[in-house]
């Protein structure tokens, strides 16, 4: 091993150490007004980067950054990572200080020292070795700060905006007739310390990519942020690199959302992340996106499948969803489209239950599976397609597209009951849909379905306990009472005594709508404040 290699091995080896020593002030400190705020535009490019502003932290809505004096540690203070010495004359310093952790949360002021870069050349190497000729005094908002004791060759090579704050301060150190002085660089109201040290640490890095392994994308994001600010190009670029090839999380992923609203990078590798992050298909591509995925479910025949994907699709169409929707994704339109369809092949179905429909019509495909499961999955799918228009609140044309279903009225009192009953789940989640509030539509419609389907689901009721699929019986019994309670008094009149009869002969295969019958019988026959006092009880 060289020379040069034993110097930037041990340089390496004591590249961070920390005090919980207070910076002192110098009376020869400079005014931060002096200098340029750094810029808060909107979107900010790493090609002009500002003489003397460098960004606090990442997410900080204001920061500024100068040359504050100087001051002296003597380097006999560091022996190893994480650990200070003793030895130091140095009144500022305590006798004995414990070690810190570098990754804890910073509550207390901090110092840290950082050994140059080494050179190619082992002489050059030598000279620099040791030589911590800026103090870096990050002040974060909680009241936390951090003190970084840094080689100036290597923050001017790699960040231009603290080059230009050096050679400012070293024209004016050449002009005083003062000896040598530490420059002084303060950063106020950082935000994430953490991620500003950490960018800091990266200069100092032989391999950067190596480093952003076991750093992560999240944390790789806020150091993205201050490499950004601070005009470290090979950090933007690594960082770039690094996030680009990794999965993201949903958090890490809005964070990135964020951060290229702030800032603009150049570079192929930007285009391929903002191509993960947005989308650039017109809208034409996207209208009927829904109808795509609806289709393809309504269609599927593997019931597993089936089920998992609905699962899936209703949880990203659904306005409680935690995903952002265009409307474009969720066509009223098209959703319809698919109820027709289904609709269309319930009918077809009902005919071959009432063999209206020649066996050798039906392909080899149909032949293989029972129809009483293809008449069950037409109305899973219509049902599922039901919950997906209630929650968007377009539910009140399928109320009358059930309604006007004449085809399925007809053949349902002709087809055994094993069969008929899967109607009545339809218009059972109608009746629970309206019942409960979840569906409003006019006095017209819900006279149609009820004139249309209430007779059947009288006669199926006892079908519907025996074969529930998940049907909530009493809510069902209550929905109906409210839905008749609705109607005109005179509607519900025919109504109410055709249930009336149903019940006193089928019993507990009709639904009990007692409660609903008293409440119309109070309402019809009797009068004033009778009605009231009874109803209040």
């Amino acid at each position: 091993m060289d020379h040069s290699t034993r110097l930037h091995s041990q340089a390496r080896r004591r590249s961070w150490c920390c005090s919980f020593t207070v910076p002192p002030s110098s009376p020869e400190s400079l005014s931060l007004s002096r200098f340029k705020s750094f810029p808060t535009t909107k979107s900010e490019t790493l090609s002009k980067p500002p003489s003397n502003s460098v960004p606090n932290s990442p997410q900080s809505s204001k920061s500024g950054l100068g040359i504050v004096g100087r001051t002296r540690i003597d380097a006999r203070r560091i022996l190893s990572p994480g650990r200070v010495s003793p030895i130091d004359t140095d009144s500022t310093v305590p006798e004995e200080i414990p070690a810190v952790d570098s990754s804890a949360t910073l509550s207390k002021s901090q110092s840290f020292r950082a050994a140059p870069a080494c050179s190619s050349s082992s002489s050059r190497s030598a000279d620099n070795d040791g030589v911590f000729d800026v103090r870096l005094n990050l002040r974060g908002k909680s009241g936390a700060c951090l003190v970084l004791e840094l080689n100036s060759e290597v923050l001017s090579a790699s960040s231009d905006v603290f080059s230009g704050l050096i050679s400012e301060y070293k024209r004016k150190s050449n002009s005083s007739s003062s000896g040598r002085k530490m420059c002084r660089i303060e950063v106020p109201d950082v935000e994430n310390l953490g991620a500003f040290r950490q960018t800091i640490e990266l200069m100092f890095e032989d391999d950067i990519p190596k480093r952003l392994l076991k750093i992560g994308a999240y944390r790789c994001i806020d150091i993205l942020e201050v490499s950004a600010g601070i005009m470290f190009t090979k950090g933007v670029l690594s960082c770039l690199e690094y996030i680009e090839a990794v999965p993201w999380t949903e958090e890490e992923e809005e964070k990135l959302r964020i951060l290229f609203t702030r800032f603009k990078f150049d570079g192929a590798t930007t285009r391929d992340i903002l191509a993960r992050l947005y989308s650039r298909d017109s809208v034409d591509s996207q209208q009927h996106l829904a109808r795509q995925l609806v289709l393809s479910i309504t269609s599927c025949t593997e019931a597993n499948a089936r089920n998992e994907l609905k699962s899936l699709v209703k949880g990203l169409l659904c306005k409680s969803s935690v995903y952002e929707k265009d409307q474009s994704d969720l066509n009223k339109e098209d959703l319809y489209i698919a109820c027709q369809s289904c609709l269309s092949s319930l009918v077809s179905l009902f005919e071959e239950a009432s063999s209206t429909i020649p066996h050798e019509r039906l392909t080899k495909k149909e032949k293989d599976r029972p129809l009483i499961e293809r008449i069950s999955r037409q109305v899973d799918n219509i049902n599922w397609l039901l919950e997906i228009l209630l929650d968007g609140q377009m539910a009140e044309e399928l109320v009358d597209m059930w309604a006007d279903q004449g085809e399925l009225l007809g053949m349902h009192e002709n087809t055994s009951p094993m069969v008929r009953y899967e109607l009545s789940r339809v218009t059972a989640l109608l009746f629970i849909a309206m019942g409960t509030r979840k569906l409003h539509c006019r006095s017209e419609s819900r006279s149609g379905l009820l004139l249309a389907w209430f007779s059947p689901m009288l006669l199926d009721f006892g079908w519907l306990q025996r074969c529930r699929k998940g049907l909530d019986m009493k809510a069902l019994e209550e929905a109906m009472g409210q839905i008749l309670l609705t109607l005109p008094l005179k509607q519900q009149y025919a109504l109410f005594m055709e249930w009336f009869q149903c019940f006193s002969k089928q019993g507990t295969e009709c639904p009990n709508l007692s409660k609903a019958f008293q409440i119309w019988w109070r309402r019809s026959f009797l009068r004033g404040s009778e009605t009231c006092a009874i109803e209040s009880r």
